[in-house]
């Protein structure tokens, strides 16, 4: 049952297809450029399906050929289903909105063969009464995405989610990992791969994490980076943000970044926080 309702509408470019992710982040089941006729079977099938959908993020918009009387019909259904929604409206200022779509490259939706200025104009006043109704309007002018993050997540996200840590171990020679927060280098530390006995093991393996711990360079490091990790966390936590990805990184990825990583991994669950960790270099291991 649909216990949760939110219509993401507003003009071309104003952040409504960062503002569906970020639903998506926040456990939405989403869907973009849905026409507004098809709304109440939309949430017909939600009702009646078996996978228990509770949080639904539609984008409405007028690439569906959006006409407010057909909006209006929709939304006056799905009150008589017995699901109530609010309306999230975004915005931006006319210049800032031309220049992302230069940016991109794009079209305005209504601009045909005229201007971006002038399909701004028609959508105005197309989305005008619907601007009224909507429960918040979001200019997105001078925000930045991180910003746009922190009010969803406080007006809708899960308040009782638990901030996570991922760190994932790997070797600079194969590249970075994607979609890390932060990066640290450990290219520094003692570096197992020319001990012919430790070469074939990994930062996984007791002899390993002895070799790179046991001088004072290390445990001096480990020490710190714990430290640092160790303020920075409340700080991402009050700034809305509910899970950090932080990348180590050695030459080839098998010994001092794993060993790191696991230390560093052991001292963050000790205070208490959720904590993967994902060895990217060793296959099959998480």
């Amino acid at each position: 049952m649909i216990k949760e309702l939110v219509i993401i509408t507003g003009l071309s470019g104003a952040g409504k297809s960062n503002a569906m992710k970020i639903f998506e982040d926040m456990g939405y089941f989403c869907i973009d450029n849905l026409p507004a006729p098809l709304m109440p079977k939309f949430a017909e099938l939600c009702q009646q399906s078996a996978s228990k959908i509770s949080k639904v993020a539609l984008v409405i918009d007028v690439r569906g050929g959006l006409f407010l009387d057909e909006l209006s019909s929709s939304l006056a259904e799905l009150v008589e289903m017995g699901i109530y929604y609010r309306i999230l409206f975004f915005e931006a200022a006319d210049e800032v909105l031309i220049n992302r779509f230069k940016e991109t490259r794009r079209n305005h939706p209504l601009s045909a063969n005229g201007t971006i200025s002038e399909g701004l104009a028609r959508e105005r006043e197309v989305l005008k009464e619907l601007r009224a109704k909507a429960d918040k309007v979001i200019d997105t002018s001078r925000l930045r995405l991180q910003e746009l993050r922190h009010i969803l997540w406080e007006e809708w996200g899960d308040k009782t989610e638990q901030f996570s840590v991922s760190l994932v171990s790997f070797g600079f020679k194969h590249g970075l990992p994607l979609d890390i927060d932060l990066l640290m280098d450990v290219r520094f530390l003692p570096n197992p791969y020319y001990d012919a006995d430790l070469k074939d093991l990994t930062g996984r393996d007791e002899a390993v994490q002895k070799y790179v711990m046991d001088n004072e360079v290390s445990q001096e490091f480990l020490k710190r980076f714990a430290e640092m990790m160790l303020f920075l966390l409340p700080k991402y936590i009050e700034e809305g943000k509910h899970h950090l990805a932080v990348g180590i990184g050695c030459t080839g990825g098998q010994h001092r970044s794993v060993t790191i990583a696991i230390k560093l991994g052991e001292i963050l669950k000790e205070k208490g926080y959720t904590v993967s960790i994902n060895h990217r270099e060793i296959k099959g291991v998480k």
